[in-house]
């Protein structure tokens, strides 16, 4: 049984309000988040959330094991019981909550951040994600004020094994048995897709190539972020090295995944939104699909021809999932690698995404890059952030220089043309503009990426 803390003095933690982001707790250990900040938002997540029962994973990262267990410590001196599943994946918490009906669920992890980071990320009944204007904001509030209460009757601790059940879930989403022998090279980045991966491709008659399968949050090889290009560097090569069919890159907690097609070329986060659709709605015809607006033309426009139904969105799974679950939207894919399904309860799961489009892959008699490249039309910048003095003066500029085009604000400033088109979007933390340039053809791409950020970077 997790041992209790009582009688803390909340003030002696010096706790850092700046750990509570817009979707999750993040921050440098132990400097922002030690054991004592750990056992108290457990108490505040008791306070507010009053559940009956609660679930706790965690990743491999050095320090997880320590705040796993005050935090386990501070939600069941809230009165809440508390099942410990250990080591997991986010998806794989995200399932334990709605499948087994936890009241809430809490993941430790700080995701794609380097080593000296960790945090949490926190969800409700079904999986619905608690964010920093709800009620994270809540349990900040009530540490700050020193008001935290503990119950009479302290809650239980019981442990349990679930990754069996979740490799067969996701493995649900998929016939099996038409998944073809591929070769695919995985990185797990020392992450727990290095846990998961080998458990689910013991099911499948493909050649499973490992790169950093070994669970280290020192992050030994390279940062488990392969959004940046560096860090799938080693990834390209061994796809080219053994001739291998795709590959996939995870994040430290593996709920993002990133696909390389059999060049090793990376395909975008909006590129496997358009697979993962495609094979949605030949099998789910007429669905709802959402789409964040960073995302390609050619998403929209598969989904279209494909008899969907497709949503635009602005960018965050705070935002997307209580979209998707208005809208009863099948399947929402972002740029940034996190996809979500109806039936995982509306929560991301990379490990999903990689294998509905290894089925499809599978459909299809051809290579991932020409299956890409028959409903990928176009050229894209990729982000280019640029530092200014005042993102709101600089927005309106940008807005009277292109008033030629067809604008709107959902997220930031959209400009759209019949060729090209661009999104600016400003920082939630730092003085920076974040713009995203799609066109036609290179030539266009180059010119207009050109003339948009010469007017963001003008004095």
């Amino acid at each position: 049984m997790t041992e209790f803390r009582q009688g803390i003095s909340i003030n002696a933690m010096k706790i850092d309000n700046g750990i509570f982001k817009a979707y999750d707790i993040r921050g440098i250990y132990p400097d922002q988040l030690n054991e004592d900040g750990a056992h108290a938002i457990g108490l505040g997540i008791s306070n507010i959330l009053k559940p009956r029962n609660a679930v706790v994973g965690r990743d491999m990262r050095l320090s997880s094991p320590a705040l796993a267990n005050s935090l386990i410590s501070g939600i069941v001196a809230g009165g809440a019981d508390v099942t410990d599943i250990g080591l997991i994946s986010t998806d794989g918490l995200y399932f334990a909550v709605g499948e087994y009906g936890f009241d809430c669920g809490v993941m430790i992890t700080a995701s794609h951040n380097p080593p000296k980071y960790n945090g949490m990320k926190v969800c409700e009944r079904n999986a619905v994600p608690l964010s920093g204007d709800g009620k994270l904001s809540l349990v900040r509030n009530l540490i700050e004020s020193d008001r935290l209460q503990e119950a009479t009757t302290p809650g239980n601790v019981t442990k349990k094994d679930i990754l069996q059940d979740y490799v067969q879930h996701a493995l649900s989403f998929i016939d099996i048995d038409k998944i073809k022998p591929f070769k695919i090279v995985i990185d797990a980045g020392n992450g727990m897709a290095g846990m998961i991966i080998p458990e689910v491709f013991k099911r499948l008659r493909c050649e499973l190539v490992p790169l950093y399968f070994e669970l280290d949050g020192s992050f030994p090889n390279h940062p488990a972020s392969p959004i940046e290009p560096e860090n799938v560097e080693d990834l390209h090569r061994k796809i080219c090295e053994v001739r291998a069919d795709l590959g996939a890159a995870f994040d430290g907690d593996a709920d993002r995944v990133f696909l390389l097609d059999e060049n090793g070329c990376t395909l975008g986060g909006d590129m496997v939104t358009a697979l993962v659709a495609k094979a949605m709605l030949k099998k789910n015809p007429g669905s709802n699909i959402i789409y964040n607006l960073i995302c390609s033309r050619a998403v929209p426009e598969l989904i279209e021809r494909m008899g969907g139904r497709p949503i635009r969105t602005r960018v965050g799974h705070a935002l997307i999932k209580p979209i998707m679950r208005e809208q009863n939207a099948i399947f929402g894919g972002e740029h940034s690698g996190h996809f979500y399904f109806r039936d995982n309860w509306f929560a991301d799961s990379g490990l999903i995404a990689l294998l509905v489009c290894l089925e499809l892959i599978s459909e299809a008699n051809m290579p991932l890059s020409r299956q890409v490249a028959a409903f990928d039309h176009y050229f894209r910048s990729g982000e280019i952030n640029s530092e200014v003095d005042d993102n709101k003066a600089k927005l309106k500029i940008v807005e009277q220089v292109f008033a030629d085009g067809r604008s709107d604000k959902l997220d930031g400033l959209t400009i759209e043309y019949d060729d090209w088109w661009f999104n600016l979007r400003p920082s939630n933390t730092e003085p920076l503009l974040r713009l995203n340039v799609e066109a036609a053809n290179k030539e266009l791409l180059d010119n207009v990426t050109s003339r948009v950020l010469n007017v963001i970077r003008s004095k």
